[in-house]
């Protein structure tokens, strides 16, 4: 039964933010966008409700849902971290910065802590070329990464 009123809860909030968007040329990825601001992820009981509001097969949603790497099928950590992994970030160091982050949290890209505290993400191109390698913690961009810059955000992500 609680399930279900899930389920419900989750059909009504979607339908709500698919009647607000609908109108727009190429709806699909603004009312993704939309869903996932709503829930912090894309609810599978969502699916459904938007393949037959667009009069698309479930398949096409779930394929857009699955393409691309911002949407995410379960709740982030409290931090979501991305980390460049453009080919400029790549030639000044960020495969060592991945895998010092990964060592340090415990974690792999597109997973989350056991404590909740951080999901991390790798992200391909942030615009910070000239101060790279460079990641996003929350949204707010860092630059130049290095050893103490990786061991703050750690602190502040585990804090």
């Amino acid at each position: 039964m609680t399930m279900q009123l899930a389920s419900t809860e989750i059909a009504s909030r979607t339908a709500a933010i698919i009647q607000e968007l609908k109108g727009l040329e190429g709806p699909l990825l603004p009312i993704l966008h939309g869903i996932q601001e709503e829930f912090g992820h894309v609810p599978q009981a969502a699916l459904p409700v938007i393949a037959e509001a667009l009069n698309i097969s479930r398949a096409e949603v779930h394929g857009v849902v699955s393409f691309y790497h911002d949407f995410r099928a379960r709740p982030a950590g409290r931090h979501v971290l991305k980390l460049c992994q453009a080919e400029a970030c790549q030639s000044m160091g960020s495969d060592a910065v991945a895998a010092k982050l990964k060592q340090l949290l415990g974690i792999g890209f597109h997973e989350t802590t056991r404590d909740g505290s951080v999901t991390l993400e790798p992200v391909y191109c942030l615009g910070l070329c000239a101060c790279s390698p460079s990641a996003m913690l929350d949204g707010e961009v860092i630059g130049r990464l290095d050893d103490g810059k990786i061991e703050e955000i750690v602190a502040e992500v585990r804090s």
